[in-house]
């Protein structure tokens, strides 16, 4: 079940906190980022035997492509335009069997080789998934942790959901923090962890 843009006061608050700021400064340059307004799309997600049908790996897309009412057709570029972080908020506790987020660790720096060539355009969010079979392995780890947790992600981790095999509903939030301005992805130039993270890749350091 999903719920979308929840703007209640105590969802903008969690968003908000100073230690959530600070944060965001020294990932994505200070200033560089619009306050949250809501929590974004609110996936709440049940024990259940039968599988779900949304637990394919992917990467958020950022901008609107030519049809901006479809969504596969948005698109994600090296300089990861108008998003600067993944964001996930545990609003329950979430253990091994609660359906908690799968990440890939260092797969950032596989979607940043990915996307270089691609310059302004990038590519769509079709076209990230179909090549995410070619990536090399990557450990895989799962987000899990106490109500209140919050994972703060680059933004072209590569994630997944999957399967609640737990006894309670799983609460989860997971908005973007979105950027005013594009990463500067050159090497010499590159200044914030995200974006010097997606120029290493480039330049093949990780």
């Amino acid at each position: 079940m999903r719920i979308g843009e929840l703007t209640k006061e105590p969802f903008r608050d969690a968003a908000n906190t100073q230690v959530l700021h600070e944060a965001f400064d020294q990932l994505v340059g200070p200033g560089n980022w619009l306050p949250r307004q809501s929590m974004g799309t609110f996936p709440i997600r049940f024990p259940s035997s039968t599988p779900a049908n949304d637990t394919g790996w992917h990467v958020d897309a950022s901008f609107p492509g030519a049809n901006s009412m479809a969504f596969m057709d948005w698109r994600i570029n090296v300089f990861s335009r108008g998003r600067g972080l993944l964001m996930l908020f545990l609003f329950s506790d979430v253990g091994d069997n609660d359906a908690p987020t799968r990440i890939r660790a260092g797969s950032h720096a596989d979607v940043s080789r990915l996307l270089s060539p691609h310059g302004e355009a990038g590519l769509s969010f079709m076209e990230v998934a179909r090549s995410l079979s070619s990536f090399p392995e990557r450990l895989e780890l799962q987000a899990t942790g106490a109500a209140g947790t919050v994972y703060l992600c680059h933004p072209f981790v590569v994630h997944a959901a999957q399967d609640h095999r737990g006894t309670h509903p799983k609460f989860v939030a997971q908005p973007p923090l979105l950027t005013k301005c594009d990463f500067n992805v050159q090497r010499n130039t590159a200044q914030y962890p995200v974006e010097v993270a997606i120029s290493k890749a480039i330049d093949g350091y990780i």
